[in-house]
Formats: structure tokens, C-alpha cells, sequence
């Protein structure tokens, strides 16, 4: 089955033959090709303006039709205290292979990071993580008088985990939680499970480490491994998730941290107990619906994967990524390359310092990245000169 996807009302001009033909692409290597066709129900949301949104990093053809109608026959309990909610605790912890005293929603992954940081973060303490990494936990640690550590990432984008394990010791006493996002955000790129387990081994146990896998569900790298067995070990870590990604439930917010009891127990006087009884319905749906996860991972990644090779291919670096965004290195200030990215009708990325020239580029509908591919050559006609791509790798 191919659905007749909702597009912009600004259709892109000339469809896939123009986007090709800017592009300079054979058709045997078009941006799209070889992608099966989306489970039924599954199309983009109806646009409410004419932006092709690549900032985010949202799922941008939102919920499946098995979440829809769960969050559908939910309405129902919209006027009630204490309702049925489709047991969405024991599903989230049956999937982990851990007790539901092990699990907590939150409206959000983030709403879980912030809970993790008021709960194990006392004033004065410091967290220590890398720069730039998904900030929610640094605020939550300035707005507490708390500390950051924050350490560059090595050459190659990566997190320097023996630094990470060296400050960490060094600063002991003042510790009051370690932070990981993996895959990282805003490079995509992932630790590897023995980096993982490096720095658990290489620094006091009683530290909690937080680990944010809001990406976990787009990774193909075999040296991935999701930190949840470490809690199953009884080790002091918080790993957060997330629906807004994968599940296309971004703007329904619903995320939740996997802990050992104790932890769990700790964050819960900070949290608001905000999920709402769609999300619930929502959510448990999407944990049923394998086959819609499926087809969303193949789909970002091919279509990122694509994009990448053609940007690469003009000359320009781009960072291996295993999550539905990545980062280009324009060689130009990226707030300069976004707002003219805006007058195509196209929204990208924001600026993560230091990395001031690179671009993070969130993946969209298969129109939505030909759209991207045209403001892109109409803004860099020239690709990449040879000095400009030196990025220092």
C-alpha cells in the first residue's frame, strides 16, 4: 500500500525528477530509493504552517493508527481521578525485564532529567558530562546553584571517557552525578557498550550515572549496548527514554527512567505526576505496534543515511550518525545558514557551542528532505572547497 502523503501547501516544485536533477543524482541512487512502502495508517501530520521542520528532531509522521485509536477510546476517561490506563507502568517495565518499582513516567525524557537532577544534586555539587550534549540536567544544576563539569569531546566527536573517569575521581567528594547522553545529542554519535562499562568500573559506585538513551531505538552499531543490564547489577544508574522520538509522541509528552528502587524512590518527591490518560493509552500501543517502530528506523535512517552521502559526496564532513539527525559542517556561522535556510521555508538545527559552524539537521518525510536538498544547493552552489572542509579530524 502507498498513502497519498499530506504535503506543504507550498508543494515542493517539480517533485522527485527536479529534486534529482539539482542534486545531479542517476535515479538508480535517488534519495528514497529502496524504502518500503509505510504500514497502513501511517502518514505525516497535517501541516499547520510551511515550515519543512528539521529542528527538532521529532518523528515527523506522528502516531500509528493502533496510538491514535488507543488515544482515541481514552477520551473517556478525560474527566477522572484514578482511570484505567492501560497498565503503562507494567508494560514499560515487562519490556526491560525489570519489577514496575524499577520504572517511573514523567511527562517527557526531560521531565525525567530534571527530576534526576533536583533529586541527586545537592547545592555546590557538580555534575560532570561532555559539551555540547543535550543541556536539561546543566540547567537544572545552575538553577540549583549546583555545578557543571563539562569536558570537550575528542577529535573525533566522541566522549573522552577516560577524562570523564579521571575528573570524576579527582573531584569525588563534590560529585554528585555523572551524565551520558548516547547516542549524543547534538552529534548522533554513540558510546560503545565497553566505554559503557569502562567508566561504571572506573569510578566510585555510590556516584549515580544517568544515562539518556532517547535515541536508543535508531542505533545499528553493534557495539551499542543499552545500559539497563547495569541496573539489573544493582549499579547506581538512571537510564531516561523516551516517546516523543520513535513513537511520534512529542507533543503528547511521555518519558520515563529506569533505576533501582532506591533511586526511583529518591526522585519521586520531585516529580508532578503529570501524564495525562491519552499518552498512557498512546504509549502502551506504541510498545505493541512492532511494526511501525520497524518501518520508522528504516525509514530515518536510510533517508539520513542518504542525505549524508549526497552532502559528503559535495564535499562537506558529516558526523556518523545513529539517531534520525546529524551534524554537516557548512564552514560558515550556522546561524548565518539558518536563517537562509528560513526564506526556503525550511527550519533547522540551533547553535551548539563550540561546534558554531556545524549544522544539525533533523530527518523528515522523504519531500520534506528533498526540500532540504534544494535550499542546500541553492545556498552552497559551490559544495565545499578543500581548505573550508579541513575539520580537523
Amino acid at each position: 500500500m502507498n498513502p497519498e502523503y499530506t504535503v506543504s501547501r507550498r508543494r515542493f516544485m517539480g517533485g522527485a525528477a527536479a529534486a534529482l536533477g539539482v542534486v545531479g543524482l542517476k535515479p538508480s541512487v535517488a534519495l528514497g530509493a529502496g524504502l518500503r512502502p509505510p504500514p497502513k495508517g501511517v502518514e505525516p501530520l497535517d501541516p499547520y504552517d510551511d515550515l519543512a521542520k528539521l529542528s527538532s528532531n521529532e518523528n515527523p509522521y506522528g502516531p500509528s493508527e493502533k496510538m491514535l485509536e488507543a488515544m482515541k477510546g481514552a477520551w473517556k476517561y478525560s474527566n477522572r481521578y484514578g482511570y484505567p490506563d492501560g497498565d503503562i507502568l507494567e508494560k514499560i517495565a515487562e519490556s526491560h525485564g525489570v519489577p514496575t518499582d524499577h520504572v517511573m513516567i514523567n511527562a517527557g525524557s526531560g521531565e525525567t532529567l530534571r527530576v534526576a537532577g533536583l533529586a541527586f544534586l545537592r547545592h555546590e555539587e557538580k555534575v560532570v558530562g561532555v559539551t555540547p550534549t543535550y543541556l536539561t540536567v546543566y540547567r537544572v544544576a545552575s538553577g540549583i546553584d549546583a555545578d557543571v563539569i563539562e569536558r570537550p569531546l575528542l577529535p573525533d566527536y566522541t566522549q573522552d571517557i577516560d577524562d570523564l573517569i579521571e575528573v570524576t575521581n579527582r573531584n569525588y567528594r563534590d560529585v554528585g552525578m555523572v551524565y551520558i547522553c548516547n547516542p549524543n545529542n547534538p552529534t548522533g554519535v554513540i558510546v560503545p557498550g565497553d566505554d559503557i562499562r569502562r567508566l561504571l568500573d572506573g569510578i566510585p559506585e555510590d556516584i549515580p550515572v544517568l544515562i539518556d538513551e532517547a535515541y536508543h531505538h535508531f542505533i545499528e552499531d553493534p557495539t551499542y549496548e543499552t545500559a539497563i543490564p547495569y541496573i539489573k547489577e544493582g549499579r547506581k544508574v538512571l537510564v531516561t527514554r523516551t516517546f516523543s522520538k520513535i513513537y511520534g509522541l512529542a507533543g503528547m509528552r511521555l518519558g520515563y527512567g529506569v533505576a533501582p528502587p532506591d533511586m526511583i524512590d529518591q526522585m519521586r518527591d520531585y516529580a508532578t505526576g503529570s501524564v495525562n490518560a491519552l499518552v498512557k493509552w498512546g504509549g502502551v500501543a506504541a510498545l505493541e505496534d512492532k511494526e511501525y517502530e520497524a518501518w520508522i528506523k528504516e525509514t530515518s535512517n536510510t533517508l539520513r543515511d542518504q542525505t549524508a552521502d549526497i552532502l559528503r559526496g559535495q564535499g562537506f564532513d558529516v558526523l556518523p550518525s545513529e539517531t534520525n539527525f546529524f551534524m554537516v559542517r557548512t564552514g560558515r556561522p550556522s546561524s548565518e545558514v539558518r536563517a537562509e535556510f528560513r526564506k526556503h521555508e525550511v527550519a533547522v538545527g540551533r547553535d551548539f557551542p563550540p561546534m558554531l559552524d556545524w549544522l544539525r539537521v533533523s530527518v523528515g518525510t522523504e519531500d520534506e528532505m528533498k526540500r532540504f536538498l534544494t535550499a542546500w544547493n541553492e545556498i552552497f552552489p559551490d559544495g565545499m572547497t578543500a581548505a573550508d572542509s579541513n575539520s580537523g579530524w
